[in-house]
């Protein structure tokens, strides 16, 4: 009678769970499903980096979406169990189950696209592609999708390619190499408790063709089977995208927070000088950091330090791998060092073999069996190793004098563009940014000027010769009656050495067409005797560079061109 008792409670008991499971399920899957876009990802007790790791899933893996919070997504796991992984590494797919496959081809919408060696901002630039061209689509991983032209392949960021519906495919949809991590049991369902039909050995390479809920199906014996997807090692094709290991130490006494990876962003926080924090990504010198417990939000990268954590790139990372220049006539050098004698001359697009590393530059290999040295940060490393990235303007700028000089104002308006841009306000707007930047690195900064009035050559130049100025730097945008010319020209008039730093670090952040450093007989570089450079950043007279320069993103870009070509005067003088 007892075992009657027992037995009627525990279909009861059976019954109660089996109902809540079919009712969490819909639940679930009604919010959707997300893939995974970064290898090795944690997912956490709650949604912040504050709780703890619980468990970890791998790139292209499928869950379904059970709650968001802010920047986080609570995922259903296996076995009933339930975690938050960050939303920045995931991709939302619609409820629906199936898997888009089809179209093959893609049209390049920018005017100029970026191809990178991996899918992320994070990978080294292979080259880039023009607005119209047609290209193929090999495999999608996010927001980025792997392209080949004839013999080219790369990565390029969604955003900008236009793609039938049915181009727009799952990335799990294209079938993948893994290798089992243990003995592993074969099932005939996504389920511990479905049937086994067999086990795979330690070291079994098998190929994936879709993912779900922590499971993967392959073909056992003909026959479309389950494992868990816990003992399977993608790495052998998947590349970690995960940057939350990098930390970064705020420079800035105050900084705000933004919603998005822009000055237009909300300000909603702000962090202040000597707060740690770990970046959880990172585009356009742009930071996305926890800046509170469970929210995140993006600010600034100049005001950022990442030199107390990040160390060297070890001559490891980069020996026999190869460099992509950007700019034509980049210089080689006899030495590594801006000091080095140019041996040669570099054009856009070649290649060189990395034979050694010398702090920031690359020793290359030249026909002959010469060797050179070029600046690390002005090419495009090829292959796993680790970009380098511009000179710490901090410590090389830190203390300098600095009189920036953002020309015309008032009355003077200066030139006026073709679209009606007023030179006097664009000056004003680089040079504020400019100020900001050094300010921040501990530079003491003075301005000719702050707002819209007029001020003479004279007093500029006496305000140089007042502060003492280490370094001079005259802000313009140009104009000719010929609307078809563009590009940056900088001219010095005693000492060249200012006006070709500056003209370079422009030159390799904007990729601006390349105008040269010229001799000037202006009156604010022949009556100063400190050193100084008067920079025209643009031509205001042709429409389309017009629409560009007068962009948030080409005026931070040239901010950090002037910022970087400073440091490396100031290392060097």
């Amino acid at each position: 009678m007892l075992n009657k008792k027992m037995a009627t409670i525990f279909v009861c008991l059976l019954l109660i769970i089996t109902g809540s499971i079919q009712k969490a399920v819909p639940a679930e899957a009604q919010n959707g499903f997300v893939t995974i876009t970064a290898s090795n990802l944690n997912v956490r007790e709650g949604p912040g980096l504050s709780y703890s790791i619980m468990s970890k899933v791998n790139k292209g893996e499928r869950f379904p979406i059970v709650k968001e919070e802010g920047d986080w997504i609570k995922i259903g796991l296996s076995a009933g169990r339930q975690g938050w992984v960050a939303n920045w590494y995931t991709t939302k797919d619609s409820a629906d189950n199936s898997l888009a496959t089809g179209g093959t081809t893609g049209t390049v919408t920018a005017d100029s696209l970026r191809v990178r060696t991996g899918p992320g901002t994070s990978h080294s630039l292979a080259g880039s592609l023009t607005h119209g061209q047609k290209v193929t689509i090999k495999e999608l991983s996010g927001n980025w999708v792997k392209i080949s032209l004839n013999s080219f392949e790369g990565w390029v960021s969604k955003e900008y390619l236009s793609m039938s519906t049915t181009q727009q495919a799952n990335s799990q949809s294209g079938k993948k190499e893994a290798v089992v991590t243990a003995g592993l049991n074969v099932r005939t369902s996504p389920s511990v408790s479905s049937n086994k039909v067999g086990t795979l050995a330690k070291g079994s390479r098998v190929i994936v063709n879709s993912q779900a809920n922590g499971w993967s199906q392959i073909n056992y014996n003909g026959t479309n089977s389950w494992v868990s997807s816990q003992y399977l090692n993608f790495s052998v094709q998947t590349q970690n995208t995960t940057t939350a290991s990098a930390t970064t130490v705020v420079t800035a006494s105050s900084l705000y927070v933004r919603d998005q990876g822009s000055l237009n962003g909300k300000v909603v926080g702000q962090v202040v000088k000597g707060q740690t924090f770990t970046i959880l990504a990172e585009t356009n010198n742009w930071l996305k950091i926890e800046y509170e417990n469970g929210k995140t939000g993006w600010a600034a990268g100049w005001f950022f330090d990442k030199s107390q954590t990040n160390g060297g790139i070890s001559t490891s990372a980069v020996k026999n791998q190869t460099i992509t220049i950007l700019s034509d006539g980049t210089n080689i050098r006899n030495d590594a060092g801006v000091d080095g004698a140019v041996i040669q001359r570099a054009t856009k697009g070649e290649t060189y073999e990395v034979t050694n590393l010398n702090g920031d530059w690359y020793q290359i290999h030249l026909s002959g069996g010469k060797t050179g040295y070029i600046a690390g940060w002005i090419v495009s490393l090829n292959g796993s190793g680790t970009q380098i990235e511009k000179p710490d303007a901090g410590v090389h700028t830190k203390n300098k004098t600095i009189v920036i000089d953002p020309g015309h104002g008032g009355n003077d308006s200066g030139t006026i563009g073709a679209r009606g841009t007023h030179e006097k306000d664009l000056n004003l707007k680089t040079a504020k940014l400019l100020h900001d930047k050094l300010k921040a690195a501990g530079a003491n900064v003075h301005m000719t000027r702050t707002s819209d009035k007029y001020v003479s050559l004279a007093s500029r130049v006496s305000t140089s010769h007042y502060r003492n100025a280490d370094a001079f730097i005259s802000i313009h945008y140009d104009s000719i009656s010929d609307k078809s010319v563009r590009g940056m020209t900088t001219y010095y008039y005693y000492g060249k050495g200012l006006a070709s730093e500056l003209h370079s670090g422009v030159i390799n952040r904007t990729q601006l067409k390349n105008r040269d450093v010229r001799y000037g007989n202006y009156y604010v570089l022949r009556e100063n005797k400190q050193s100084s450079a008067l920079l025209e950043l643009g031509y205001l007279s042709n429409p389309t560079e017009e629409m560009l320069v007068s962009t948030n993103q080409y005026q931070q870009t040239v901010a950090d061109g002037l910022f970087e070509g400073l440091a490396r005067y100031f290392k060097t003088n």
